[in-house]
């Protein structure tokens, strides 16, 4: 049995009579009555455990805690449990993380008890703010719905969030962990800076947002500084690299449409639980994060950490909205002569968090003139509803490969005659250095074109960071519809050259998105792309290949690696290079002979999928048993229930459906699973499509419109002529009900719609690579 709170936003009222509100602050003075066979954990430290009987004469214990100090009810928190614990102390704080005791026998907690006091010491030290409690509780809970939660002292966290395994030395735990406990323990401090990062505790718990409106200053200052604080707790971490991959970049996807919210709103507009739960989204916690990001870049870290201080010092154990913090930058920069703003940092600062979305930047190296409007798609244009915003925009910027002065668009549009450029094709200007601010870039031909030949030439010359928002922001604008594809297309010549694994997963999310893989094969495309892409991804999979067969321990520390390598490698097998299909043969075979061998978990999905797609019935059937061993993890099960459906062999694929219908899948609920793998490849969509509709009412028993609507879906990519078409149509017709039959009949009215884009879309990139395949 185990008890664990989480009452954050609004459910704090559910456990104690309060007024559940973020300003409304109090101390608290707890006591818990539990079995006394269990141990009671709060905020505070214990200060008495005493006993009582019931009226039934049942013995139990009675925690009381010390009183808390003046704090928020959403961070109040208490835990009962029979967990074991690993301590140190940090500073005269008592650090306790807290797990099942045989993950902390095993010393599964132990990664985590190694950064926590340091990480604190180093924010307390950055922000000149000392940790105001006398302990902090750690606790790994087997199931926790919020991932992580910073209250204050007794900080809870998922299990896969603060366990760390000896065989995780090849995954991306490690960091997650360090990112994970690094953005709660920022929290630690200010409750309206949680935002930066888990880190920083002092945001949101010492100083908190007035009202959820402001929720970004908790979750986003935290997000920020959790990237921080993992960089100082793994060295090996490129700042930079990771958090424009895993924060920027995937935030700009998401940020752009009508419905998308701004960061910060007016209070009347945050209305009802169900509202408050909806903010604790990306805009949040990634924006919130880039927008800080971007902050202390302009500001520089100095400045921007020496008005923390302030920020933090003023409102301690008090509530504050987000102009209080530009109050407190202003003070900073208005004390000072060497950072000058265009603006109030108030005005600057609204036009990215009571806006929505975000600009994209137009250059035009003839005229020097840069202009902005709101990014969004082409086909939207006509829309009246948004895109008369105007930022103010800190503009980073390269010439040459110099670092040139920072300069700000402040207006729609501004000539700036230092970027007139000569006829020189080696004149060049890159804008946005290292992904410093939060918006994209729209390079006119010329400069584009000096960019893909400087790329060609000297790839270097632009920071890897740049060169990843560069092709980013190229094949964003092609989808949304302000470049063509063959301007995206140019930029990837020089790809031969490219060692940076983060920048390759980009390419092939661009190039190959996973919703294509399985389509590219019906198309002329699919050689021109494999002759294309095979001839430049060769150097950088020998590189990471030669690992693989000799020195894979080698790559424990390649954070990118851990993360990208396996889309790579799927790639590089998929696009059918024979040293991929031989790597993944030789590796299942060794698996095969040794079931006690491991196969490099940086690749093990690839290589099972084509161990088993190479292989034969000998290959596929050691699959279903090393499936069917009790000792094989959930992760491992879900590997092989994908590499089963790989199977080049249709009769495999008959037999693998069948199998799902017998006890050991279709109890499991593995059915829809083994279906979904199966209906994504290329032999096995026809296969699954005929499955459903023959078993059809024995699945929607049992699976109901979930698989419906997710089979329809995946179908969908297939639909490529009419008589596909009707034959989806008269299914859905003879066998739905109403309700169904329309909602699947508009989904397939977007396939058809999206499948006629997506072959105009591969026409012109087959006709490109016709003209380039062998550039």
């Amino acid at each position: 049995m185990l008890i664990a709170s989480q009452l954050e936003p609004t459910y704090a009222r559910t456990v104690y009579p309060c007024f559940d509100e973020p300003a409304m602050k109090a101390t608290f003075n707890i006591r818990i009555v539990h079995d006394p066979s269990y141990v009671a954990l709060s905020n505070m430290p214990a200060i008495d455990v005493s006993e009582m009987k019931d009226e039934n004469g049942s013995l139990w214990s009675v925690t009381t805690f010390n009183t808390s100090l003046k704090m928020s009810t959403y961070i109040t928190a208490f835990v009962i449990c029979d967990f074991d614990y690993v301590t140190r102390t940090e500073r005269g704080n008592e650090i306790r993380i807290w797990a099942r005791k045989e993950a902390v026998k095993n010393g599964y907690v132990d990664y985590a008890l190694s950064i926590t006091g340091p990480i604190f010491s180093f924010l307390e030290d950055l922000l000149n703010v000392s940790y105001p409690l006398p302990k902090t509780d750690l606790v790994a809970l087997p199931d926790f719905g919020a991932g992580a939660m910073e209250n204050w002292g007794l900080m809870t966290f998922e299990e896969s969030s603060l366990m760390y395994l000896p065989s995780d030395k090849f995954t991306s735990r490690k960091t997650v962990i360090a990112i994970i406990v690094s953005h709660e323990l920022g929290h630690q401090a200010c409750e309206m800076l949680r935002y930066f990062f888990f880190l920083f505790k002092w945001f949101g718990n010492l100083v908190t947002m007035n009202w959820w409106n402001d929720l970004w200053l908790n979750e986003g200052l935290a997000s920020y500084f959790e990237y921080v604080g993992a960089t100082f707790a793994e060295p090996k971490l490129s700042l930079d690299k990771i958090f424009c991959d895993h924060v920027v970049q995937p935030v700009l996807r998401e940020d752009n449409g009508v419905e998308v919210r701004s960061l910060s709103a007016s209070e009347d507009k945050i209305k009802g639980s169900y509202s408050l739960t909806s903010l604790f989204d990306s805009i949040t916690y990634n924006k919130g994060a880039s927008i800080t990001w971007m902050l202390s870049g302009f500001l520089t870290e100095k400045l921007f950490v020496r008005a923390l201080n302030l920020y933090l010092k003023k409102f301690s154990f008090s509530n504050t909205n987000q102009d209080d913090l530009w109050t407190h930058i202003q003070m900073v920069v208005d004390a000072q002569d060497e950072v000058q703003l265009p603006a109030p940092v108030k005005t600057i600062m609204d036009s990215w968090t009571c806006q929505n979305g975000f600009p994209v930047l137009t250059l035009n190296l003839t005229t020097g003139t840069i202009s902005q409007e709101q990014f969004f798609h082409q086909n939207d244009a006509n829309s009246t509803d948004f895109y008369n915003n105007t930022w103010i925009v800190p503009i980073s910027w390269m010439r040459n490969g110099s670092l040139q002065p920072l300069i700000w668009l402040d207006s729609s549009s501004k000539v700036f005659p230092e970027m007139q450029v000569s006829e020189s094709e080696y004149d060049w200007i890159l804008l946005n250095v290292n992904l410093s601010g939060y918006y994209r870039v729209n390079y006119d031909q010329l400069n584009l074109k000096r960019l893909a030949h400087l790329l060609e030439n000297d790839p270097k010359a632009i920071p890897a960071v740049s060169r990843f928002q560069l092709l980013d922001d190229v094949f964003t604008l092609t989808q949304f519809g302000y470049i063509q594809i063959e301007t995206a297309l140019e930029l990837t010549k020089y790809l031969a050259r490219e060692d940076e694994l983060f920048i390759w997963n980009m390419v092939l999310f661009n190039l190959v998105p996973e919703n294509l893989e399985s389509t590219l094969k019906n198309y002329e495309v699919y050689p021109l792309l494999k002759k294309y892409l095979l001839k430049r991804m060769l150097p950088i999979y020998h590189y990471y290949a030669g690992f693989i067969r000799q020195n894979v321990d080698a790559l424990e520390d390649d954070y990118f690696a851990k993360v990208y390598l396996e889309k790579l490698f799927q790639t590089a097998c998929w696009l059918g290079l024979q040293d991929c299909l031989d790597l993944s043969s030789e590796l299942y075979s060794k698996w095969m002979d040794n079931p006690e061998y491991t196969i490099p978990f940086l690749i093990r999905r690839t290589v099972c999928c084509y161990g088993v797609a190479v292989g034969s019935e000998k290959e596929w059937n050691f699959a279903w048993e090393m499936y069917n061993h009790t000792d094989s993890t959930k992760e491992d099960k879900d590997i092989l229930l994908s590499a089963m459906s790989c199977a080049r062999e249709s009769w495999l694929l008959h037999r693998y459906l069948q199998y799902g219908l017998g006890d050991a899948l279709f109890f499991s609920n593995c059915t829809s699973v083994v279906i979904l793998y199966v209906v994504t490849k290329d032999i096995g969509h026809r296969i699954a499509w005929e499955f459903v509709t023959e078993n059809w009412s024995l699945l929607s028993e049992r699976y109901g419109k979930e698989l419906l609507h997710d089979v329809l879906k995946i179908m969908g990519r297939f639909v490529n002529t009419d008589v596909q078409i009707q034959e989806l149509q008269v299914f859905y017709n003879n066998t739905l009900e109403e309700e169904e039959r329309e909602t699947a009949t508009l989904l397939l009215e977007f396939s058809k719609t999206e499948n006629v884009e997506r072959r105009e879309l591969l026409t012109r990139v087959a006709d490109w690579l016709h003209e380039n395949g062998d550039d």
